[in-house]
């Protein structure tokens, strides 16, 4: 396959795999160089493509966030996965027991009716220890354990189960954190000592500050999701520049209302509502003196600045997302483009779904 972008229907999602497979081996040479291992997240591309591809590199497996993921992850041959999720429900243990026979699998937990599941589902069941982390918030404020000694008490739960085995602690700090987060798991690692335990492993996530990562003290191995395509929110906290963005939407004017504004057919449905922080919809690549500063669902609307010019109807724009997370999850398929090309379309695997 190898046809010129502009040949494309729109709206439609680019990646360019020069720049993924560059933001994939960067990734892991730092990480090599500091001594940490990679896990990387795929909740961000969803395809099996990348997610060999970052094994290759050098990652010591992946991470998915729904057992959905996980389980495609696995037909695709993904042998060593890290599901970061509290699993609960009869149905979904069944479902994660029988992931565990396929597969090295991980899971969290950060209460005691999550790790009693846990130890229900796997009793007599013929896998291997289930390896639970004990999820701590060190200042994210979403799920997580708030104190050492509650980590403790989980781990020391989990390791009362036959079927299960204390894999370590986890937890994913808030972006612009990471002192705090290492200073709160260096606190736990000494109350753990101190009742005469190990932590085996420290797995921490987050692509805003994965390049000041070796820094951290108290983490053996990190989970970044966003890196492999970056976007505009990752380029607004210094992790990556506009050229390290890989992943673009190809959208086209579909109307010129005034001077000043322009619509194109990409929408929340598309480009998502997701503001992060920014400024306007998305960066839009040769025109960036205008803003998109309105989404509907299927309508977007650009803004000239000053002394702009705007593109006239039926011309295509490039478009980097704020959140490429969102907008890979909203389509089926994406376009693989090197040099200018489409050289392939993948589906868009382990999108959707609900658990």
């Amino acid at each position: 396959m190898s046809i010129s972008i502009d040949k494309l229907d729109t709206p439609a999602v680019l990646v360019d795999i020069d720049k993924a497979f560059s933001n994939i081996n960067k990734a892991q040479q730092y990480a090599n160089a500091h001594g940490f291992s990679l896990r990387p997240h795929i909740k961000t591309h969803k395809l099996p493509y990348f997610a060999r591809a970052q094994v290759k590199a050098g990652a010591v497996g992946i991470t998915c966030q729904k057992l959905t993921e996980a389980e495609i992850m696995a037909q695709a041959g993904l042998a060593d996965i890290l599901l970061t999720y509290n699993i609960i429900g009869a149905h979904k243990l069944g479902r994660m027991v029988n992931l565990a026979r396929q597969v090295a699998l991980s899971v969290v937990a950060d209460n005691i009716p999550v790790v009693e599941g846990y130890d229900r589902a796997t009793a007599g069941a013929d896998i291997a220890p289930l390896r639970v982390f004990v999820e701590c918030d060190t200042g994210g404020g979403r799920c997580g354990v708030q104190t050492a000694e509650e980590a403790l008490t989980i781990a020391r739960r989990i390791m009362s189960a036959p079927n299960l085995q204390f894999a370590g602690l986890m937890t994913y700090p808030a972006a612009g954190r990471q002192a705090q987060s290492d200073q709160w798991l260096g606190h736990a690692r000494a109350v753990f000592e101190a009742a005469g335990l190990s932590v085996p492993a420290i797995t921490v996530g987050g692509t805003p500050d994965l390049w000041t990562a070796g820094d951290m003290q108290n983490m053996s191995e990190y989970r970044p999701g966003t890196y492999v395509y970056m976007d505009r929110s990752q380029v607004a906290v210094g992790a990556a520049t506009v050229d390290d963005c890989a992943l673009t939407v190809l959208a086209t004017v579909i109307s010129r209302p005034t001077e000043t504004r322009a619509i194109i057919d990409a929408g929340t449905k598309t480009l998502t509502s997701d503001l992060l922080g920014q400024d306007g919809y998305g960066h839009i690549i040769d025109h960036e003196e205008s803003r998109i500063t309105a989404l509907s669902e299927e309508h977007g609307t650009i803004t000239a600045g000053v002394d702009a010019t705007l593109p006239g109807i039926g011309e295509k724009v490039r478009i980097i997302p704020n959140h490429a997370c969102v907008v890979t999850n909203m389509f089926d398929h994406v376009y693989l483009v090197s040099n200018g090309k489409v050289v392939d379309r993948l589906p868009v695997a382990a999108r959707g779904g609900v658990s």
